[in-house]
């Protein structure tokens, strides 16, 4: 049986991104979590090249990585020469299979751990989100509304300042 480790639930939280639409973490990441250095965390990938296709891994492109550098505000001094690889959920569980180690094993079960707690987060407030959309979805439709009435207010305006002289018509006295 795997030992218990004692990484606060809010460090792994905090080490999954959102990108492409998929939560994802950070080779770097994993390998810290881990205690190995990332680049023995990449040979072993490499060697097991077969088991982690583009749905459990995949390199970020420069522009993915500048994002992503630029929302934790890391140094451009020294660092990674290539993009980092980024592991989805499953990506993430078949690494405990390439790093059979004690270790390995406890983190990925707290990871699996996290991401179960994520989804049920976001499905007991999934009704919560629909509610918000449906209400931006109104603000947006007034807003819609609102600017058209200025709108008209301006061409009011506009015809009252640009008034014609009106020739009356009728009997004269």
């Amino acid at each position: 049986m795997s030992k218990e480790i004692s990484i606060p639930d809010e460090i792994i939280t905090s080490k999954i991104y959102l990108i492409r639409g998929q939560k994802v973490m950070l080779d770097s990441d994993l390998a810290e979590l881990y205690q190995v250095e990332t680049r023995r965390l990449n040979e072993q990938i490499k060697r097991n090249a077969g088991r982690f296709p583009e749905d459990f891994m995949f390199r970020l492109t420069s522009e993915e990585w500048k994002n992503l550098k630029s929302q934790f505000a890391t140094s451009s001094w020294g660092g990674r020469r290539k993009e980092p690889n980024v592991f989805t959920e499953h990506g993430v569980l078949m690494l405990s299979s390439v790093l059979n180690s004690e270790r390995a094993i406890a983190v990925n079960i707290k990871i699996m751990r996290i991401y179960t707690k994520i989804k049920e987060m976001l499905f007991n407030n999934k009704d919560l989100l629909l509610r918000m959309e449906k209400i931006e979805r109104k603000l947006s439709n007034q807003n819609k509304n609102i600017e058209l009435v200025f709108n008209y207010l301006d061409e009011l305006i506009d015809k009252k300042d640009n008034k014609k002289p009106t020739t009356k018509i009728g009997y004269k006295k």
